[in-house]
This record gives structure tokens, C-alpha cells and sequence, in this order.
């Protein structure tokens, strides 16, 4: 991707900030100088900097559940942090950081103290042309002085004390950051995609993972099984209840939080307090699979019958139904409940499970 460029900077040593890296912590690191910078600070602590990397990989771990490495200090923080304090996945990051900076729990700080060990001079080195492979050798008060001896870099050292550490980001370059905010975070984005797809390869929708959760728009679908409820009974299925127009609230049989989609063949109607309750977990195949086939099947043969209810499925697919094949297995004139149950447990199923697999949580109804 291309930087813009300076006459002041050296961009081409810049723009390979991101190439040696085996952990995702640059990445994270960057992204949180670039939002204070942005901000207006010039001086940043580690901790501000590690506390903005926590809450910037909160949605990424809690509610999408991706891999963030093998052995990861910034995924282990989130998980512990998430179990210690109950908060949502769905928190608002204001919360998260307000909730950091008074915690006072060893733990937390042993992590953000693993996160300062490295990647505040590691950063750089694509600008430390001079710097050979002993010269990293050495402790970190040390190192850093050797670093601030270094001309045109992002940032300097003052105050070398553990978590409360200061860089002091370079004029020039906090001009250069600013005035380019838009595509740098763009760079971040980019090279953030490429890392978690190589750490995530079965995990669909990456680009859509990166940040909270967006509202998402299914007036379409809603309508169109409010249609179906006022023409013939529709049983929700986890309830098993009869679901009338006025209740229905859309649910993802897998959740989007793994699929990162709102495909029709993944869609169905249930109530809001019952969706409430699923969240983002996965319902428990053997009940619920074989009563969502039922409830899918209604609904094809249902479009095969009444004219009115296909036009709204018309509707409905092309913005639900982006898949030509899928849309032929499921949605063909003709298909035995038998035919259809297996053409959709073909589709669902190895979703479902690579979901499972990444560490959705199975779910059932309880009244």
C-alpha cells in the first residue's frame, strides 16, 4: 500500500513498519500512538498506549473470538479481564479504558508489563539503519537511550520508568500522522487484516471483525416473516411458542459474530427477549438444528405457494441471498422436506462447527 510521501521523512523505511512480525503487538501499538496523536498529545505513557491496545482488541477476542496468536499477552489480558469483571462484549471502549486506568490487579499489570517490554523500540527499528543485531541486547533504559541518540525517528524516550515511560512524538512526524490520519488507519486496517487472516484461516469476515459490532438492517427479513406469521402459524424454535407479527425479532441461527453476514439461509424469526438470551452463542445442533430445518422448509414451501409471499422473498434475496449457488441448493421450485433438510445442513453445518471450533459457546432455552 502506498504512503503518502514527505520530503522531511523517510517514508519507504516507515512504510515497512509492520513487515517483521510475528505477534500482533506493532500493529495494536501503532494504531494506539496514531489515536492519541490524533487526539493532540505529543506525550504518551506506555500505559496510556498498552491501555488503548487492551480496549482496541476487546471486540476482536470477546466477541468475535479470534485468535490473536498462540501464546498472546494481549489476548490473555482480554480474557482475564473479561472474566474478572463480567463486562460485555458489547461494553462501550470508554468504559474499558475508565476501568483500567484505576485497576490496581497484579495480574493485569504483569500483562501490560509484558506488553512494554518490546514492541515501544521494536517499532522502529526500519528507521535504525545503524542499529545491528547486538546492539538490541541490552536492558531497557539503556536501550532506549541508545535509540534517542538516533536522528528522524517517530518517537523518543523521557523518563524511562516501567509502565510510566513517556515517548515523545517527533514534530514532524506529528504533523506528517495528523495530515494523513484517514489513510494511515487505512495501512493499520490493511496490514491488521492480512495478520488475522493468517492466525484466523477458517474465521469468515475479517474486515468486518476489527471493530464493535455495527448495526445491522433487516427490515427486509423481519417483514417478510411477519408476512408468513399472519398467513399461517409460525413456531419459533427454541420456544416452540406460536409467534405472532407484533413479537418478531431476527435472529442468526449461527451468530453473526462468526459469520459477519446476514444471509437469508441463516436467518429466522424468534422473540426479542429470547434473542436477548441467545446472544452470541451457538444453539445446541441436535435440538434446535432439525426444528430450524422445519421452520426454513415452511418458508420455501410457502414461496412456491403464495404469490405474495415469494415477491417479498424476491425482495429479501437480493440483499439477503448473495450466493447464486446457495440460492439454486435451497431455494429451487421442487425440493422434498427430505432434499431441503439436507441441502441446508450442508450449508449450516460446517459453519456451525467452525464456529464451535473457535470457541462459541453452546447454548439451550431455559424459561
Amino acid at each position: 500500500m502506498q504512503l503518502p510521501s514527505s520530503d522531511k521523512l523517510n517514508i519507504p523505511s516507515f512504510s515497512r513498519l509492520f513487515d517483521n512480525k510475528s505477534e500482533c503487538y506493532k500493529l495494536f501499538w501503532f494504531q494506539a500512538i496514531l489515536t492519541y496523536v490524533c487526539e493532540g498529545q505529543q506525550e504518551i505513557s506506555y500505559e496510556d498506549l498498552i491501555d488503548e491496545m487492551i480496549a482496541d482488541a476487546w471486540y476482536m477476542v470477546t466477541e468475535y473470538h479470534l485468535n490473536l496468536g498462540p501464546n498472546d499477552t494481549l489476548e490473555k489480558a482480554v480474557n482475564y479481564i473479561s472474566s474478572v469483571t463480567g463486562m460485555l462484549p458489547s461494553v462501550k471502549k470508554q468504559e474499558i479504558l475508565d476501568w483500567l486506568k484505576s485497576c490496581m490487579d497484579q495480574n493485569v499489570i504483569g500483562f501490560k508489563r509484558i506488553l512494554s517490554l518490546n514492541v515501544p523500540y521494536r517499532l522502529q527499528a526500519p528507521l535504525l539503519n545503524e542499529f545491528k543485531g547486538g546492539d538490541w541486547n541490552c536492558g531497557t533504559r539503556e536501550l532506549a537511550e541508545r535509540i534517542n541518540r538516533q536522528e528522524r525517528l517517530i518517537y523518543y524516550f523521557i523518563d524511562v520508568l516501567g509502565l510510566k515511560t513517556r515517548i515523545r512524538i517527533s514534530e514532524t512526524w506529528m504533523t506528517y500522522l495528523v495530515e494523513n490520519q484517514e489513510i494511515l488507519r487505512g495501512w493499520i486496517q490493511y496490514n491488521m487484516i492480512l495478520y488475522l487472516q493468517r492466525r484466523n484461516p477458517s474465521v469468515p469476515g475479517i474486515s468486518d471483525k476489527l471493530y464493535p459490532p455495527q448495526e445491522r438492517k433487516l427490515d427486509k427479513v423481519k417483514k417478510y416473516w411477519k408476512l408468513l406469521a399472519g398467513i399461517e402459524e409460525i413456531h419459533e424454535i427454541y420456544s416452540e411458542g406460536i409467534l405472532t407479527p407484533g413479537e418478531i425479532s431476527i435472529d442468526h441461527f449461527v451468530p453473526w459474530s462468526y459469520v459477519a453476514h446476514d444471509e437469508f439461509w441463516n436467518l429466522h424469526p424468534t422473540t426479542r427477549s429470547i434473542n436477548s438470551s441467545k446472544s452470541n452463542n451457538l444453539p445446541d445442533w441436535d435440538i434446535y438444528f432439525p426444528r430450524f430445518a422445519a421452520l426454513e422448509y415452511e418458508s420455501y414451501r410457502m414461496i412456491w405457494i403464495y404469490d405474495r409471499v415469494h415477491d417479498e422473498f424476491r425482495k429479501c434475496a437480493r440483499e439477503h441471498l448473495n450466493n447464486p449457488e446457495i440460492e439454486h441448493r435451497l431455494y429451487r421450485e421442487g425440493l422434498t422436506q427430505p432434499e431441503f433438510k439436507n441441502q441446508l445442513e450442508g450449508i449450516v453445518y460446517p459453519v456451525w462447527l467452525s464456529a464451535k471450533t473457535c470457541g462459541f459457546k453452546s447454548w439451550e432455552y431455559t424459561l
